[in-house]
């Protein structure tokens, strides 16, 4: 059975819809005693779940990491981008850690150094990309040639005043200072997490 497209409609006031004029009457009846307009997104909702629409999709919830109340639309994005409490890894260890503790720790990390094998000087860990778009070996015929004048100067005997050899114990006591130095700050940032 064809209906007439150009069917007179009127629109019902209670959830502004186009229903066709002959029915009207008994669509609004129907309307206003099931359905409620939601007043924040105002989609129909059957009164009956209310109350659960707007706890499933409007209520503000706790993001469980920082506990930081938001609507529901924005909590996907707050994890994934904005929540301070974040996993994130650095870029220097890929330790994972809070966003919030990121900078400091990586103030730390990137300051540790390492040996580039093209020119045989350590690089600070943040340097490490700019110095290797330009490191191309040159500096390590300048470090071997320095390298070379220091042994000359060992061959001929140390300055006046100067130990011939470093002792095992002055490099025992650098080794303890330095793990010393590493577990304390290590335990600086386990106090601030």
């Amino acid at each position: 059975m064809a209906v007439a497209s150009d069917q007179a409609t009127s629109i019902c006031s209670h959830c502004d819809r186009a229903i066709p004029s002959t029915i009207i009457d008994l669509h609004f009846a129907h309307c206003s005693r099931n359905l409620e307009k939601c007043k924040i997104c105002e989609d129909m909702v059957p009164k009956k779940f209310a109350e659960e629409h707007f706890l499933s999709t409007h209520a503000p919830v706790a993001c469980s990491l920082c506990s930081e109340t938001m609507q529901r639309e924005i909590l996907a994005v707050h994890k994934g981008e904005n929540c301070p409490k974040r996993i994130v890894t650095c870029d220097y260890c890929e330790f994972p850690l809070p966003a919030i503790d990121l900078f400091d720790h990586q103030e730390v990390c990137g300051n540790r150094t390492e040996l580039c094998h093209l020119c045989s000087r350590y690089i600070r860990l943040q340097e490490r990309d700019v110095h290797e778009s330009r490191c191309n070996g040159i500096i390590s015929n300048v470090a071997e040639s320095s390298r070379n004048t220091h042994a000359a100067e060992r061959d001929r005997g140390p300055p006046r005043g100067q130990p011939q050899e470093f002792s095992k114990n002055r490099l025992l006591f650098t080794i303890a200072i330095t793990g010393i130095s590493v577990l304390l700050g290590s335990l600086l940032f386990q106090r601030k997490v």
